[in-house]
């Protein structure tokens, strides 16, 4: 390390009471690693903050020491802005506070969190907000990107349940953020990203959401039950989302051994409405084909998160993706998708299908930074490989499918890997990169926070 790296180190250890991580520490390797295993960075230090006072330290030592910051919640970032090389780990870990106001409907979570965290202590009251379909991931970036989950048709996007933020700017100040305080500063942190600076706790609304009717359900992957199954998810009412992972089967125990290896949709389902009304809602998916398994049945809200038991997801070694938005998934469209995953070579890939509409569709475009508000659904294509020098081979399986599904420009930026500026920019169509810009120029001028989906200032 250089002199001043050395001196901000040791100020760092000084005045955090041991909550810092340097090269020489046993837990290093495991305190800088992200989620994906190909990203492979050595930052000088991971601090782990306890309070918003001690983020405003870490941020002012940064920009005063000239040394790049990384801020991680849960460290899924696809292109791993959540580890610096050389610079400083703002490891948000600790920050686990939560706060229910049942009354209210309203709860302050800390940025720290899980998704499968918070929607456990919220659903312990019969509760919930709206997060992604993964209880690993940190509720910080999710929300920040925009939070498509479960409850996305019925209550919309994360965004659109937030109602203000605690926010340590580059300046090392501690902003309360919302419509009324610093208001265009929260309409850019409501789908902008990390850019403005780092949100050590949001305040959500909560919905009455107890018992739902959800769960797994596993179809043939022919293009007629693909195209039908998005035609179902899109007209389906709002209280039903729908996400479909299409596949080369693996051996799962409760799949027939001639299933193995054979295209399938792998669907998640989950009906948040009464549970009268379940049977009708799902009745289009289960008419498309005979079920290969149906694993659909009334549970806790809470329990969808676990579908796949408690244990973490395995952390990919290498991984090529891509995601877009589109507006149809035709006869065409499914032929594509079924041909593709044929032909893959990657021992795991996939083609995943969010579809929107219902809550995210009837909130204006204008109104947060997440701007795609019209659009069918997310497509997000990956191969998981093991080897680096594969990744040619892979990335080419991943671009040639892209380019035979991606109708019009768009990505949701949570999605989105390291694919340079002009992929940044399809996260934020028209005017909306404009008034980023704008706010970017006047909260973090100096472009400290550039390890996300970046908006710089020119």
């Amino acid at each position: 390390m250089s002199r001043t790296e050395t001196s901000s180190v040791a100020w760092l250890q000084a005045g955090l009471n041991g909550n810092v991580i340097t090269p020489d520490h046993a837990e290093y390797d495991d305190a800088r690693a992200v989620f994906y295993r190909s990203v492979d960075r050595r930052p000088a230090a991971i601090v782990r903050p306890t309070d918003a006072t001690e983020v405003a330290s870490v941020v002012s030592l940064a920009r005063s020491a000239g040394l790049e910051i990384a801020v991680r919640s849960g460290g899924h970032s696809i292109a791993g802005h959540g580890v610096s090389e050389g610079g400083i780990v703002l490891d948000l870990s600790r920050l686990k506070a939560m706060e229910i106001d049942a009354w209210e409907g309203t709860a302050w979570a800390q940025t720290g969190l899980t998704a499968g965290e918070y929607t456990a202590a919220a659903g312990a009251q019969g509760l919930a907000t709206g997060f992604g379909d993964t209880p690993s991931v940190g509720i910080g970036g999710l929300t920040l990107g925009g939070g498509v989950g479960f409850l996305v048709r019925r209550h919309g996007l994360t965004v659109d349940d937030v109602l203000c933020a605690e926010l340590v700017t580059a300046d090392g100040e501690v902003l309360h953020v919302d419509s009324e305080s610093h208001p265009e500063l929260f309409w850019a942190l409501r789908g902008g990203g990390g850019n403005f600076g780092v949100v050590t706790r949001f305040r959500y609304r909560l919905h009455e959401v107890d018992a739902i009717v959800g769960g797994m359900l596993m179809l043939p992957a022919t293009p007629a039950v693909i195209a039908g199954f998005v035609e179902a998810a899109a007209a389906a009412p709002d209280e039903l989302t729908a996400i479909a992972n299409i596949m080369v089967a693996p051996p799962l125990p409760f799949l027939p051994e001639e299933v193995h290896g054979t295209p399938v949709v792998m669907a998640l389902v989950c009906y948040s409405g009464d549970a009268e009304s379940a049977e009708h809602a799902l009745a289009p998916f289960g008419a498309l084909a005979q079920p290969l398994a149906d694993l659909i049945r009334p549970m806790r809200y809470p329990e969808i998160y676990r579908l796949f038991g408690d244990a973490e997801p395995p952390r990919p070694a290498q991984a090529a993706s891509r995601s877009f938005f589109v507006d149809a998934v035709d006869s065409e469209a499914a032929e594509a998708i079924v041909e593709h995953l044929r032909a893959a070579t990657a021992p795991m890939a996939a083609a995943q299908l969010r579809v929107l509409g219902g809550a995210v569709a009837r909130v204006p475009a204008e109104a947060t930074a997440f701007a795609h508000r019209g659009r069918l659904a997310i497509v997000a294509l990956a191969a998981v490989y093991g080897r680096a020098e594969e990744s040619a081979e892979h990335e080419a399986w991943v671009a040639d499918f892209a380019a035979a599904l991606a109708q019009d420009e768009g990505v949701y930026v949570n999605f989105l890997g390291d694919e340079g500026e002009a992929r940044v920019r399809e996260a934020y169509p028209g005017s909306t990169w404009d008034r980023l810009v704008e706010v970017k120029r006047r909260y973090d001028p100096t472009n400290l926070f550039k390890l996300n989906q970046n908006i710089a200032v020119a």
